[in-house]
């Protein structure tokens, strides 16, 4: 199994680029970006860390580096859900489930709405 640590902001932004583009070279990213876009050198710098922390990898295409992911979107992002439940609501969903309803004065028929949602996904997981 990976071991995945949280990124900076500027990591992150560049990561959720990448995850869309599937692979890109540093152009493709810097586009990725809204204006205004940062330079060409600080994408590729961010790349290189990010590759260091293993989130992606390097292929040499003639002069050109290829970045892919190498951790998914779905990974970070368990990740980053487990250390949000952890450090902020001592491991419980519920707690944390509240919060949001509460912050968010949710209804009722919304939260039934979430409750359906959720019982469809663990069902779908139940069944691969």
């Amino acid at each position: 199994m990976k071991t995945i640590i949280s990124l900076t902001k500027a990591e992150e932004q560049v990561m959720q680029i990448l995850w869309n583009l599937k692979e890109g070279v540093v152009k493709d990213v810097v586009e990725g970006f809204d204006e205004p876009r940062p330079a060409y050198t600080t994408v590729a710098t961010v790349l290189s860390v990010l590759e260091k922390k293993g989130f992606v990898t390097r292929k040499k295409i003639g002069n050109v580096n290829l970045f892919l992911p190498e951790i998914s979107k779905k990974e970070y992002t368990g990740f980053q859900f487990k250390t949000l439940l952890s450090d902020y609501f001592n491991g419980s969903f519920p707690k944390m489930a509240t919060f949001f309803a509460k912050e968010n004065n949710l209804s009722i028929t919304e939260l039934e709405e979430i409750l359906k949602i959720t019982e469809s996904e663990l069902n779908k997981d139940d069944i691969k």
